[in-house]
Formats: C-alpha cells, sequence, structure tokens
C-alpha cells in the first residue's frame, strides 16, 4: 500500500491501468488488491483514483484509475524537483496546475455529494466531469499558452452536459477557481 501511495501521489493528475502499476511495484498482488489499497487511500483522504465517465457503470468500474491526491502537498513531497524548476517548465507547472484544481474538486466532492471522473477517448480528454444528480459539468484545465481542446467539443457533442468549463488560459483564472465552491457553478 505504501508503494501505491508514493507512485499515485507522483502520478497526480494522470491515468494509469493497474496492470501497469502491478509491473511497477514488486510483490504488488492483483488488480482487485491495488483497487482495494486504493480505495482505503481515499477514505484516508490522501489519494483518490477518479474513474472514467462513461454513460455505463461497467464501463466506469472497468477504466483505469486517473490518480488524485487529495492535497497536492502530498504531490510535490514525491517529487524531487524544486518549485523554481516546477514553474519555469510549462510540462510540469501544468500538472501542478491540474492536480490543485483536482485536489479542490475532490475535497469538495464529499461535502457536496457530487461524482468526480474522468473522460478520455483516444487522445481526446477532458480532465474533470463532474456529476451530481442529472447535472454534468465537464472541466478541463490549462496553464499554458494555447487553450486550444478538441476534447471538450467532442465531449460536448456526445454527452451534451449541462455546462462545459475551462479553468486556466483562456478561462477562470486557476487562482479564482480554487476560491469558488464547485456547488456554485451547477
Amino acid at each position: 500500500m505504501k508503494r501505491l501511495f508514493e507512485l499515485g501521489c507522483l502520478y497526480s493528475g494522470q491515468i494509469l491501468s493497474y496492470t501497469k502499476i502491478i509491473g511497477q511495484l514488486e510483490d504488488a498482488g492483483n488488480t482487485t488488491t491495488l483497487a482495494n489499497y486504493l480505495k482505503l487511500l481515499s477514505d484516508c483522504g490522501l489519494l483518490g483514483g477518479l474513474e472514467k465517465y462513461a454513460g455505463s457503470i461497467i464501463r466506469k468500474r472497468s477504466s483505469s484509475p486517473k490518480f488524485q491526491v487529495y492535497n497536492n502537498a502530498l504531490l510535490t513531497s514525491q517529487d524531487k524537483k524544486s518549485y523554481s524548476t516546477t514553474i519555469v517548465n510549462p510540462k510540469l507547472w501544468g500538472r501542478l496546475v491540474e492536480s490543485s484544481v483536482g485536489a479542490h474538486l475532490l475535497n469538495h466532492s464529499i461535502s457536496e455529494r457530487y461524482n468526480l471522473n474522468y473522460w478520455r477517448e483516444g487522445n481526446n480528454e477532458v480532465d474533470f466531469i463532474i456529476e451530481k444528480g442529472d447535472k454534468v459539468i465537464g472541466l478541463e484545465v490549462k496553464s499554458g499558452a494555447s487553450a486550444d481542446n478538441k476534447g471538450m467539443a467532442i465531449f460536448n457533442e456526445k454527452f451534451h452536459p449541462d455546462k462545459i468549463l475551462l479553468v486556466g488560459t483562456g478561462g477562470i483564472p486557476y487562482e479564482e477557481f480554487l476560491k469558488i465552491n464547485p456547488k456554485d457553478i451547477y
């Protein structure tokens, strides 16, 4: 469980299959054991595994988890890179920003009682899907120069969510988004 926690923190905001994780960890057991460990880590408020949004519960359950820390300090504690190195590297900074938005959403999902998922089809992705009752909201996080993402358009066409929001470049500044209670956006 300790090694799953360390790996999950390091890969916060990323999708990893349980099979790949088993390959990374010695004596990891089987995929069911890893899924149970991840559930325990989530129940403790440390590390969650977001399920893929897919209209079908069966497909959700069989999807690879998107790791998400409840507190970004858990990600940065596992990463050997300094803040000054991270902030000037767009890829690293983007991961940190996405993970901080994810941690914000994941923590509020408990008190506001909504499901938090991700959506991915091929190379098309929407970072976070909030689902409460019959309301669905897609959230894409962008921290780079371009706000372009055709995944949002494809998700919108396929699922017709109530809203699609862009957080960061070209949308709600992520610093402002982190001050919002997600219940106020649906």
